[in-house]
């Protein structure tokens, strides 16, 4: 889709002005943390100049808990700021977002603060507070503390450890798995499908996990823990707000295995993951819990072309079960058992560590339910389908993060043009939600400027 000429000069200002930013010379205090400690460029870890997805290396540095490197004596902090202007194919009545337009949206989605580096000796941490410009709140975010050792075990290598964390999967090693997933970046101002497991965020924030790890030979990981919910009360002081939420009922147990493997210039991992939680719907526990298990299965590839070129491919396929006794009892669902299936596939070429163009596809489908899945606008669906699939693309820029980049590591910046094609959302093409809106009115052209200092 085209963007109307009127905005044009606002994009380049939305652009530009970030860009002029990071290019301006800042105290040492605020470099990227990782990069500081390390004294290493960032595209040692990531696999483009800036941004989350890991290589190997970058794989290790967190297995081994964030210690690495003695190249600053300065605290391990830093900032990141994400700006963005959203366009959908059709207008959302009301506006996007309390105090939004119904379309063509700027605006400042996050702002964080992080501490990621060692803590002392073996225990390091990745810990995120962030702003949201979009609901106007600040909160807690990704938090990631961890404690990790090495050994050798009748003659094999081991890495383990233990972490405490506050996102599923945010402490994976992999960029296949939820909280780190493709597209990494997405708007908060666009529709999206009304269904998926819970293991892909619907925990973020609002539980506290413990799991243990261990690295054999650098081959074979495992892991296991188990989640409980904050405290209400903890929750709305950290931000997070607990309204509405479905609390788990005790603990709930979260498991992680996987083979990797590199191949000369290839690398290559296949794993599974997952958890089993019962729950009380929207807090109700008058009528017991309702239990839901995700069982998942992903794949990484990473090629490195001639050293500074590289592919790499991610897929995840979450199957779950949901046993509903307590909201169909409750009236909040129409059958006492469903299942939800999720498949995301994504793929990146990476020109000299700079240019990146993605592709992904993204299928989500399950039983039929029109308690959970009721029509409304918009967000509803006239069928009671939580069907939704679609694709992705996205284009993006990074100047900075090299081992010869300017000011290395001061500036960072990540510009990316993505759009979001669906063939389907909330069960349907056409009048999907029973208003009259249809899946194709949801595609969405976002443009980002994310930087980091």
């Amino acid at each position: 889709m085209l963007v109307s000429g009127r905005y044009a000069a606002k994009y380049l200002l939305l652009i530009a002005l970030p860009l002029l930013a990071a290019l301006m010379p800042q105290t040492s205090s605020a470099l990227p943390s990782y990069a500081r400690q390390t004294g290493l460029a960032c595209q040692t870890c990531h696999t483009i100049g800036f941004g989350p997805a890991l290589t190997p290396y970058g794989q290790n540095f967190k297995l081994n808990g964030y210690v690495w490197g003695d190249a600053s004596s300065l605290p391990p902090v830093a900032f990141m700021q994400v700006s963005s202007f959203t366009n959908t194919q059709k207008g959302q009545d009301g506006g996007a977002a309390p105090h939004f337009s119904p379309n063509d949206n700027f605006a400042a989605d996050q702002t964080s603060l992080f501490y990621g580096g060692r803590i002392y000796d073996k225990l390091g941490a990745f810990i995120q507070t962030t702003y949201d410009g979009v609901a106007q709140r600040l909160s807690w975010d990704n938090f990631d503390l961890r404690y990790a050792n090495r050994a050798t075990i009748a003659g094999h290598a081991l890495v383990y450890g233990g972490t405490l964390n506050n996102n599923p999967t945010v402490q994976d090693l992999w960029n296949s798995t939820p909280a780190w997933s493709f597209p990494y970046q997405s708007s908060p101002l666009a529709p999206t499908p009304a269904a998926a497991p819970l293991i892909e965020g619907a925990l973020a924030q609002q539980v506290a996990g413990v799991t243990a790890y261990g690295m054999l030979d650098n081959l074979l990981y495992l892991e296991s823990g188990v989640y409980r919910s904050l405290p209400s009360r903890l929750q709305s002081r950290l931000g997070v707000g607990p309204g509405g939420e479905s609390p788990i009922q005790g603990e709930a147990p979260y498991w992680r295995g996987a083979l990797q493997r590199s191949f000369g210039p290839v690398y290559a991992s296949l794993g599974t993951f997952g958890m089993s939680a019962r729950l009380k719907p929207g807090g109700d526990g008058s009528a017991g819990g309702d239990r839901y298990t995700d069982l998942g299965f992903d794949a990484t590839a990473q090629w490195q072309l001639d050293g500074i070129n590289a592919f790499n491919g991610n897929a995840t396929y979450i199957h779950e079960l949901q046993r509903l006794d307590a909201s169909h009892a409750l009236g909040l669902s129409a059958n006492p058992a469903n299942h939800l299936n999720s498949f995301r596939l994504n793929a990146a070429y990476v020109w000299k560590q700079t240019v990146s163009f993605s592709a992904g596809y993204f299928d989500i489908n399950g039983s039929s339910d029109g308690g959970l899945y009721a029509p409304g606008a918009i967000g509803g669906s006239a069928s009671g389908s939580p069907g939704s699939s679609g694709y992705l693309y996205q284009l993006e820029y990074v100047p900075f993060g090299k081992f010869d980049s300017w000011a290395r590591p001061w500036a960072n910046v990540r510009l990316g043009l993505q759009y979001t094609e669906y063939t389907r959302f909330n069960g349907g093409r056409i009048n999907y939600d029973g208003a009259g809106r249809n899946a194709g009115d949801n595609n969405t052209l976002y443009l980002f400027v994310w930087t980091a200092f």
